[in-house]
């Protein structure tokens, strides 16, 4: 996995006005008018922007600004200004903390519409973790003032941000106790319970699962802890592996293991 170590970007980089980077990925006419509605609603699927107001968004728009990334890129560093929110466009990306060691920490994976640098932004403070990609992709950032003032006035986004904030104390929590279990498997079997998603059908999911690498470094075990234990967990039949997809085949059976 990537650490610190690797090639910062500068948060300027690349930095181009977000109606010409949605000119780019337009259809081959590359109208100015069809990139901009293009745009407008690529960042109305993002669910923090989905409610603006056609002001508000006019604001956004003017304001974002769109820079691509690489894999291995550190597209946030820790102790940098909160400066802009961050929106993840395309791409995958991971929350990273480093140790006196230098040993990487992962704290959380981001996906496509996950917005990120929040608490820098709101407190004016430093960043308080890294974030590397673990893709090439592209990534939106709006300057402070703006997402300050759509906080303070647009009630979707602070409706949103609330229940944000308060789903990511919970699940802070939910991930140190998970720190805390001392049997490793068991800790598998819980960060497992944690990503899961029910799709419709009733069918339970991790989509975006991160290498094994990664859920080692994440949990505090080996790799091949890792491999060795989902190995087991799908000659059980309790999970289908898919591309950096599981299927929970058997969800009442993992919530058994992962309790122990």
């Amino acid at each position: 996995m990537a650490t610190a170590k690797n090639k910062t970007h500068d948060p300027e980089q690349d930095l181009v006005p977000a109606a010409a980077a949605a000119q780019v990925a337009a259809a081959p006419s590359g109208e100015a008018n069809a990139a901009q509605v293009n745009l407008q609603i690529h960042l109305r699927k993002i669910p923090l922007l989905a409610n603006l107001s056609e002001e508000e968004m006019t604001r956004v728009k003017a304001d974002l600004r769109v820079r691509a990334f690489n894999k291995r890129d550190v597209v946030l560093q820790k102790g940098a200004p909160g400066d802009s929110l961050l929106f993840l466009l395309s791409g995958s990306l991971q929350v990273v903390d480093v140790t006196e060691d230098g040993r990487a920490i992962g704290l959380r994976m981001l996906k496509p519409g996950d917005f990120f640098g929040e608490i820098a932004v709101i407190n004016g403070s430093l960043r308080s973790a890294s974030v590397v990609a673990l893709s090439g992709g592209l990534l939106a950032l709006l300057p402070r003032n703006t997402a300050l003032h759509l906080f303070a006035h647009s009630p979707s986004v602070a409706n949103q941000m609330l229940r944000f904030l308060a789903e990511k104390v919970q699940r802070d929590s939910e991930f140190r106790a998970l720190l805390s279990i001392h049997n490793t498997s068991r800790r598998i079997y819980t960060f497992i319970e944690l990503l899961k998603q029910q799709k419709e059908g009733n069918v339970h999911v991790v989509e975006n699962l991160p290498t094994h690498q990664d859920i080692a470094n994440m949990i505090n075990t080996s790799r091949e802890t890792v491999t060795r234990t989902l190995m087991a967990l799908a000659q059980q039949g309790i999970i289908e592996k898919g591309t950096h997809r599981l299927v929970i085949v058997k969800p009442e059976a993992l919530q058994k293991l992962a309790q122990g």
